[in-house]
């Protein structure tokens, strides 16, 4: 179970990065990984959670509100429809980006409730960790017991981590490029896999990809770096040069 001591201010950002233990692998394949998008949604939220429940109430939600949409005989009915899928969660935390790679999980955290950030890292770390275990016939920690954070403090760091979390999949197809940069693949090449060769980031619904859109409140984020043109111009400029993260302090979280 990921625990920290470390006291979070509400309506502060942190960018938090939590290992499998011993870096073992976390997410062995698809079904992993929707797993893991669906419990930082499910999880976000002070009530309890029953991920097996959930998944049952919202099969009936979607099964009712498509009987709905076929029987809407006019645009104003359709939207009146679509406001009934309410989230009703009581959000601990504001999820403004997130990257899910092999062994790790970075995101980029809001606090908005006392003690939520704490409180939503623990039922993440336990409540995929039970199903992780189960499911691949295990024992033990899936995680380290500490998860790594840093607060953002301001403007640059923010556009600086927003671009570090959605740029770490390059790893998969150019394995040195934070060291190096891109050696083998074009930039163009690389944005592309960002945008639709590794969907378990919030770098498609950014922009302008529908992939996980309920996970992430992208709003202020997308209007501080230009709406999807500019993340997309600061991600090019971003994988362009090779960035050594020293000059940035702690702030990326290696």
């Amino acid at each position: 179970m990921p625990y920290r001591k470390e006291e979070f201010i509400n309506g502060d950002i942190y960018h938090i990065i939590l290992r499998g233990i011993d870096n073992n692998i976390i997410f062995k394949n698809k079904d992993d990984f929707y797993r893991g998008i669906f419990s930082i949604y499910e999880f976000n939220n002070s009530n309890p959670v029953s991920i097996m429940k959930r998944r049952e109430q919202r099969q009936k939600e979607k099964i009712s509100l498509q009987i709905r949409r076929r029987r809407a005989s006019s645009v104003d009915l359709l939207e009146e429809i679509e406001k009934l899928e309410i989230d009703i969660r009581e959000k601990l935390v504001d999820i403004l980006a997130f990257c899910f790679m092999p062994n790790h999980i970075h995101l980029l955290l809001k606090q908005i409730t006392e003690n939520g950030l704490h409180d939503f890292m623990v039922k993440l770390g336990s409540g995929y960790g039970r199903y992780f275990n189960q499911k691949h016939q295990r024992k033990g920690y899936v995680f380290q017991n500490r998860f790594r954070s840093v607060i953002i403090k301001d403007d640059n760091q923010l556009m600086m981590v927003i671009n570090y979390i959605h740029a770490n999949p390059i790893s998969l197809i150019e394995p040195n490029f934070k060291e190096q940069g891109i050696k083998k693949h074009s930039i163009e090449e690389v944005v592309n896999f960002l945008k639709t060769g590794h969907r378990w980031s919030s770098f498609p619904d950014y922009v302008g990809i529908k992939n996980f859109p309920s996970v992430t409140e992208r709003i202020f984020v997308t209007e501080f770096m230009g709406k999807e043109k500019g993340i997309i111009n600061n991600m090019t400029e971003w994988v362009s040069y090779k960035k050594d993260p020293s000059l940035y302090g702690d702030v990326l979280l290696e």
